[in-house]
C-alpha cells in the first residue's frame, strides 16, 4: 500500500494500520515522490491527500489515470477539503474528509480489501436494446470481467440491490422507467449509491438534463463515431482493468485513444470565433496539447483561412457570428468534394434541444455547447483526429 501524505503523524497511523492488515507499506510525503513510487513499485492501492506540497491530489490522480501502467491501481483519497465528486468521477474509489475515525478507516481497507481480493469485476449493462447489449458484452468481455445484462430498470435495480457490481453501464431510454429514475433510486440507497455509472446512450441531451446527470453519473458518452472506444476506456478506468492483460483488439483501441502525441502532433486547427475572450481561451487550450492555431472570426473568413491552409485538420466553428455564420459557413465547407470528410466540430451559446441536430444537419461531425469544457473539448478532438 503506498500512501501520500505530507502529514509525518498520519502518514506512520496509516502504514501502521496497514501492515497490521498484513499490508507492506510506503509512504511518499509530495506528489512527486508518491508517482516515482506508484510507477516503480505498482502497489495494490494508494491512499492519496489532496493538499500536498507541489502537485496537489487531483494532478497525481490525473497522472496516475493518464498512464496504463497505474492506471488500474485503486485510489482512495483521505483529505481535510471535499472535492469528492470531481475525483471520483476521474476514477478514485473513495473520499473520506479529515478528521477521520478508526471506524471510518477500516471501512476505507475494507472497500480496497474488497477490490484487491476479487480479481474479477462485476459489470452490469443496463439497455432494453438486446443487439447493443451484446454488442457492450463483446465490446467489454474478457476473463476478469463478469458482465450481467438488464433489459428494464426495475430488473436492474434488483440485481442491483440483491447482488455486488463493480460499475454499471446505463442507457437512459428504457422501456419501464427513463434513466434518470434509476440513478435518482440508485442514489438514495447508501448500498448501491456509490457504484460508479457510466451513462451510454444515443439521445440527445439538453443542458438541464445534462447538470442532472453530473450529479449522479460518472461518465457520460452519447453514442456515435468514436463511443465504443471511449466506452472500453471508461469502464477500464472504474473497473480497475489492467490494460496489458487486456485482449490485443482492446488494447490497441485504448493505445489509439490515449496516444494523444500521435493524434496532435503536426496537427493544425482552424478556431472560427467572433468573441476574442473566447478565442483567446480556447487557443490555450490547443496550444497546452501542441497544436497549431489558425484563428478566422466569422465564416467568411473561416473560408478564406481554409484555401489558405490546406493543412488545417479539424474546424471549431462558433455558430452566431456576424456577415456569415456558422450553419451557413458549414454548408460552404461541405460543398467542396476535398473537404467532405473534413472534422468539424459546432460550438454555440445556444443549448436547445434542437440545436445538436441543426448542427449536424448543416455539416458538423460533432458539438459542443459553450461555455466549452476544455476536457470534452480534448476528448472530443482525439475522437475526430484520430483518422
Amino acid at each position: 500500500l503506498l500512501v501520500i501524505e505530507d502529514d509525518q503523524a498520519f502518514a506512520s497511523l496509516l502504514l501502521d494500520l496497514a501492515r497490521s492488515k498484513g499490508y507492506k507499506g510506503l509512504i511518499a510525503e509530495d506528489g512527486e515522490t508518491g508517482l516515482h513510487l506508484a510507477d516503480y513499485y505498482r502497489p495494490s492501492a494508494i491512499l492519496l491527500d489532496m493538499g500536498l506540497p507541489g502537485i496537489d491530489g487531483r494532478e497525481v490522480l490525473e497522472r496516475l489515470k493518464s498512464s496504463p501502467e497505474t492506471r488500474h491501481i485503486p485510489v482512495h483519497f483521505i483529505s481535510a477539503s471535499d472535492q469528492s465528486t470531481e475525483v471520483m468521477q476521474m476514477g478514485a474509489i473513495g473520499y473520506l474528509t479529515k478528521p477521520v475515525s478508526m471506524e471510518k478507516l477500516e471501512q476505507v481497507f475494507a472497500r480496497i480489501e474488497k477490490l484487491v481480493a476479487t480479481p474479477v469485476k462485476r459489470l452490469l449493462i443496463v439497455e432494453d436494446d438486446l443487439v447493443q447489449r451484446q454488442a457492450i458484452k463483446a465490446l467489454i468481455g474478457n476473463g476478469d470481467v463478469t458482465a450481467v445484462e438488464a433489459a428494464s430498470g426495475e430488473e436492474a435495480h434488483r440485481l442491483l440491490k440483491a447482488e455486488h457490481f463493480d460499475c454499471v453501464i446505463l442507457d437512459l431510454g428504457l422501456g419501464d422507467m427513463s434513466g434518470f429514475d434509476l440513478l435518482a433510486r440508485m442514489k438514495e440507497d447508501r448500498d448501491i449509491s456509490r457504484i460508479p455509472v457510466v451513462i451510454y446512450t444515443g439521445r440527445e441531451i439538453d443542458q438541464n438534463e445534462e447538470e442532472r446527470l453530473q450529479q449522479y453519473a460518472d461518465s457520460i458518452i452519447i453514442k456515435g463515431a468514436r463511443s465504443p472506444e471511449r466506452l472500453l476506456d471508461e469502464t477500464t478506468l472504474f473497473l480497475h482493468r489492467v490494460e496489458k492483460n487486456l485482449p490485443r483488439a482492446q488494447q490497441e483501441m485504448l493505445n489509439t485513444l490515449h496516444h494523444r502525441e500521435s493524434a496532435f502532433a503536426g496537427r493544425t486547427i482552424l478556431l472560427v470565433d467572433d468573441d476574442m475572450r473566447n478565442v483567446f481561451a480556447l487557443s490555450s487550450v490547443l496550444e497546452e496539447q501542441g497544436l497549431e492555431t489558425v484563428v478566422a472570426r466569422n465564416g467568411q473568413e473561416a473560408l478564406d483561412k481554409l484555401a489558405a491552409h490546406p493543412e488545417t485538420s479539424l474546424v471549431l466553428m462558433d455558430i452566431m457570428m456576424p456577415e456569415m455564420d456558422g450553419y451557413e459557413a458549414m454548408r460552404r465547407i461541405r460543398s467542396e468534394p476535398a473537404k467532405r470528410q473534413l472534422p468539424i466540430i459546432a460550438l454555440t451559446a445556444k443549448a436547445m434541444r434542437g440545436d445538436r441536430n441543426k448542427c449536424l444537419e448543416a455539416g458538423a461531425n460533432d458539438y459542443l455547447a459553450k461555455p466549452v469544457d476544455p476536457e470534452k473539448l480534448i476528448s472530443l478532438l482525439r475522437v475526430w483526429l484520430y483518422r
